[in-house]
């Protein structure tokens, strides 16, 4: 797989957290597959390359489809999904330079990989301790995501705990998104050759349902 190719899954894998999130925030509700994967996503630490992160590219259908929607020359933008990846991007800039939250981050991530083989990967258990181990790292720095939807599904306590897990979620694409040579600019200056990699992997996945 190209780099270009690494780049697209893992901004995709940004677009999904940040869509999921702006899902539960407006509506209450999210989409249990693309949720399951981001949340695993987390979890999965020694992959083999960057679609096994998400589990295979069916796991990034939500992401690709949304990514492709917004980068499309025709497209109208949603400026709170962008402001959530804009920002998601900027987390993992300043977490970078913070050797003791990332410490912190990879032993809670352990410890959650540990609680697998108990819990599923999206039991509330899990959620809760990803979103406990966001709060106090990712949202001690100096810039924090405000998150905008319907109060009354924002205060719901699980609601909260999925929101603050995925962010946790896209702060770890954006990561792998830097590894796989991403940067900011490549949204503008590279629009065109992710766009063509977002629509070729789509086309792959809607193939693989064919056939099977």
């Amino acid at each position: 797989m190209s780099s270009i190719e690494d780049r697209t899954l893992a901004l995709a894998g940004i677009f999904q957290s940040a869509d999921l999130v702006r899902q539960i925030a407006r509506k209450g509700l999210v989409d249990q597959a693309p949720f399951e994967s981001s949340i695993n996503s987390i979890l999965t630490l020694e992959a083999t390359s960057t679609e096994a992160v998400y589990d295979g590219l069916e796991g990034l259908k939500s992401g690709l489809r949304v990514l492709c929607e917004q980068i499309e020359p025709v497209s109208e933008r949603n400026m709170e999904l962008i402001h959530y990846v804009f920002g998601l991007i900027l987390l993992e800039r300043k977490l970078r330079k913070r050797q003791d939250l990332l410490e912190a981050i990879r032993q809670g991530v352990q410890h959650a990989i540990d609680q697998t083989q108990s819990y599923a990967v999206t039991h509330p258990e899990i959620v809760a301790h990803l979103a406990k181990l966001y709060s106090q790292t990712i949202s001690t720095l100096d810039f924090r995501i405000q998150v905008k939807g319907e109060q009354r599904f924002l205060e719901n306590s699980y609601n909260a705990d999925k929101v603050r897990s995925l962010l946790l979620a896209g702060v770890r694409s954006a990561v792998l998104w830097r590894q796989k040579g991403g940067n900011r600019w490549q949204l503008f200056f590279s629009r065109k050759k992710i766009l063509h990699c977002t629509k070729q992997f789509l086309k792959q996945i809607e193939g693989n349902h064919v056939t099977r």
